[in-house]
């Protein structure tokens, strides 16, 4: 039986500089372990978030300073770490990278990793996007068993497809961790609505760490981090602009009896 805990999202202001990211990222990490979180997310590209063209030439490598620096503070804290996702090197293409998430345990070790399966390529008036020109997409599902339950993974725009949701619940998905740098202009129409439908839908704890700052130069990130519970409500949420760290608790137990009371899962029909 695992007992309540706390989860904390944090929303970053990443930005180019990835010495400032990573000082940013180390002190949030540290304030969270200090309030007693015990599952800490970091939001989407937190150790670069520059221009996407230039995802390569700051690309992480698995051994690389960040991700050291990711397992030593899951260490040192003794906390399951979500790293957001990064940019790691391809390692058959000079010009593309994998958009990463690393899941760690408390002991350092790799519980997981996944690569963001659908890539932003939108073309809206003000928000134009292709990041497949630089990342290639990801081809498999991530669900962990960890000392605070079983943990799927997806990144951002991975938001807008409830099939992936399923299927990580079908998996056994408890929590959802949800690294992002969903903008402004889609995050006031549809940031929200998303997060909370993914819980409803499959009765579990969204935990969604977004950027609050500049993607790039002309993309502005729409903040408002969110940890959604298995009834849809809203347990937590961050500024609009303003970096900071929101915390919840996530009980396994109350999910349980949820998915007890209301057992659409099992209700579910195919044609």
């Amino acid at each position: 039986m695992i007992a309540p805990y706390i989860v904390a999202a944090l929303q970053m202001d990443s930005g180019a500089e990835k010495s400032d990211n990573l000082e940013q990222a180390e002190s949030m990490i540290a304030d969270a372990a200090q309030a007693g979180a015990q599952l800490v997310v970091l939001p989407e590209l937190f150790p670069y978030l520059g221009s996407v063209s230039q995802l390569r030439e700051n690309a992480e490598t698995m051994d690389g300073k960040v991700l050291q620096t990711m397992r030593g503070l899951a260490i040192k804290h003794e906390l399951v770490l979500c790293a957001g996702s990064v940019a790691v090197a391809a390692s058959d293409d000079p010009t593309m990278v994998m958009n990463r998430s690393i899941l760690f345990g408390p002991h350092g070790q790799v519980l997981a990793t996944y690569d963001k399966i659908h890539c932003f390529d939108i073309n809206l008036p003000d928000v134009k996007v292709v990041e497949s020109d630089f990342v290639r997409a990801g081809s498999q599902l991530s669900v962990a068993s960890t000392p605070l339950g079983h943990i799927g993974q997806a990144i951002c725009y991975d938001l807008r497809f409830p099939e992936i949701f399923r299927r990580l619940t079908e998996d056994g998905m408890q929590v959802c961790v949800l690294p992002a740098a969903f903008t402004d202009k889609t995050g006031q129409a549809h940031w929200e609505v998303l997060a909370r439908a993914r819980a409803i839908e499959n009765q579990i704890y969204v935990v969604a760490a977004n950027q609050c700052g500049m993607y790039g130069n002309s993309i502005q990130c729409y903040g408002n981090s969110l940890v959604i519970d298995p009834w849809g409500k809203v347990l937590a949420r961050g500024d609009d602009r303003q970096p900071g760290i929101i915390y919840a608790e996530i009980d396994l137990a109350a999910q349980r009896k949820i998915r007890a009371e209301l057992p659409a899962l099992s209700h579910r029909r195919m044609a």
